[in-house]
């Protein structure tokens, strides 16, 4: 039974989604169910909202969504943007000098007039070639992507959110260990759905994280609980924020060590089922 008014926040991939990227039946009309009846709940997520607004497309999202790994929260019915974390001008620059001194081939996430605006640089590989075929005409965001993969920058680069790599994995080690050394950067490596061999490299504002987004929206709220759910790395910082942190079975092993609860895997409604028993709301005798 929740104590108190609670935030809900859960992660996407892993565990809201099922595997084919999309919030079951079950979870939807659970969720909806919950929010109708007062929860708190919104999402956290490292995609950004082109790529969510679909999967959130019948979800009675009432809260700003923390997107970009907590780069910027977003409104799903006015899609705007609000509390972006912008990287600073200098710190941009030396990430592509190193980014092009290596070889690591990566995207650059810019955000102008709630308009996501993406660049490149170095060849395209064929991961990155379908990345970009899926969101070519997405939108909420608009390429500058020639077919050689080499992007003409704009000289102003302050307005940058997000650097998004996946490359193979040892060479993703090798890079993440010098951006890591830019003051004014906060640089992260783990793997994703493309499995163990390709590493994804990403580099924010020291601001952008899940926990900090999360904390801005608990204040506004006045909420005197936090629970969230998580299955991946960057996770971590919002699970351990939460008076509650929620690992899923399916998550790694780093996650579930600093959780507070571990529940079913995403593939089983957990999340759905943990917030309708914690708000005290039946389930028509669903185990």
């Amino acid at each position: 039974m929740k104590q108190g008014k609670t935030l809900y926040v859960s992660d996407l991939d892993g565990t809201l989604l099922q595997p084919d990227a999309r919030i079951s039946d079950r979870t939807l009309s659970m969720l909806n169910e919950a929010i109708s009846k007062g929860a708190l709940f919104t999402i956290a997520t490292a995609r950004t909202p082109a790529t969510v607004a679909s999967i959130i497309e019948n979800l009675d999202l009432r809260l700003p969504a923390v997107v970009m790994t907590g780069t910027a929260l977003w409104d799903k019915n006015s899609n705007t943007y609000s509390d972006v974390k912008f990287m600073a001008d200098k710190p941009v620059k030396e990430l592509v000098n190193i980014y092009r001194a290596t070889h690591y081939p990566t995207f650059l996430y810019t955000l102008r007039q709630d308009m996501i605006h993406i660049y490149h640089l170095g060849p395209l590989s064929e991961i990155e070639r379908n990345f970009i075929e899926e969101r070519r005409h997405n939108f909420a965001k608009t390429l500058h992507i020639p077919a050689n993969g080499e992007s003409e920058l704009p000289d102003y680069l302050g307005d940058t959110v997000l650097f998004y790599g996946m490359q193979p994995d040892a060479k993703t080690e090798e890079v993440f260990k010098l951006t890591s050394k830019v003051k004014d950067v906060r640089v992260q490596k783990y793997h994703d759905f493309y499995g163990p061999e390709i590493g994804i490299l990403e580099a924010f504002s020291p601001l952008s994280t899940k926990a900090i987004a999360i904390r801005e929206i608990a204040s506004r709220l006045g909420v005197e609980r936090i629970v969230t759910f998580g299955d991946n790395l960057n996770d971590i910082p919002m699970l351990e924020l939460a008076d509650v942190g929620v690992a899923m079975e399916n998550g790694v092993d780093e996650v579930k060590a600093v959780a507070d609860i571990v529940i079913g895997r995403n593939t089983e409604d957990a999340v759905a089922k943990f917030i309708l028993d914690d708000m005290g709301i039946d389930r028509g005798g669903e185990q």
